[in-house]
Parts: C-alpha cells; structure tokens; sequence
C-alpha cells in the first residue's frame, strides 16, 4: 500500500520564503520565537501561507523604517489604530533626534558655519569643544 502525502497548495516552505526574500530561514524562525509569525505546521515542518508571507514583507518594511522587533511586534498584534499610531508617534520622535544628530555630525565634517581648512584651528569647533569639556 502506497501511502500519498499532499502538502497544502500554496503553502511554503521556510526554505521558500527565506529565498524569496533573501533571507537566511534562521531570522524567519528568531521572528517565530519572537512573536512576530506563527506559521502553521506540517509534522515538524514551518509551512507559511500567504498571509504569513505578507507579514513576513512588512516586518521588512518595518525593520528598514528603523523599527525594533518589539514596536513591529506590538503593530502586528494589536487591532487598534490609535495603539499603532502611538508606537509610530514615538518611532517618529526618535528618528527626528536621530537626524539631527546626525546633521549636526554632517555639519562639523563638512565645515558646518566654520571655513577654515583645518577643523582644529576652527573656532567653532574649539567652541563645541569647550562646550563638551564644561
């Protein structure tokens, strides 16, 4: 007797959609262990549908946007709108003080309002200097 095993249609492997999005499958089963998938299971076999595929792209999405794992965590689990507007209220204040760091940093590189050749004979920079040794 021959025994026939027919997985879902349209189910992937971990192996399929960490191709599909270049990824090596051990992110895809840290973001299982951190709450962020739940594909369903075949035996012991991860076999993701194509919702799971979808949260797979936003979870990059997210990540790109600078989010961590437990901000991406809290705006895929919830169902309310003002609970995600909040996680993406405080992400935007935290990207906004990160570029102005890191325009003041561009600025001091490039000169910023100092147009001496050398940043050590700068008097603005001898400023911010002083500034920080106070």
């Amino acid at each position: 007797m021959t025994v026939i095993v027919r997985l879902n249609v349209g189910m992937k492997s971990i192996g399929e959609v960490a191709a599909r999005f270049g990824l090596p499958a051990h992110v895809l089963r840290h973001w299982e262990a951190e709450g962020l998938l739940t594909p369903t299971r075949e035996g012991n076999r991860r076999r993701y549908t194509e919702a799971d595929i979808h949260r797979v792209a936003a979870i990059l999405i997210s990540k790109e946007a600078g989010f961590g794992l437990a901000d991406i965590r809290t705006m895929l689990a919830t169902r309310s709108a003002p609970a995600r507007h909040e996680v993406m209220a405080r992400h935007r204040e935290r990207l906004q003080a990160r570029i102005a760091r890191a325009q003041a940093a561009l600025d001091m590189v490039e000169g910023g309002p100092c147009t001496h050749d050398d940043i050590m004979t700068c008097p603005h920079f001898q400023g911010l200097l002083a500034e920080r040794l106070s």
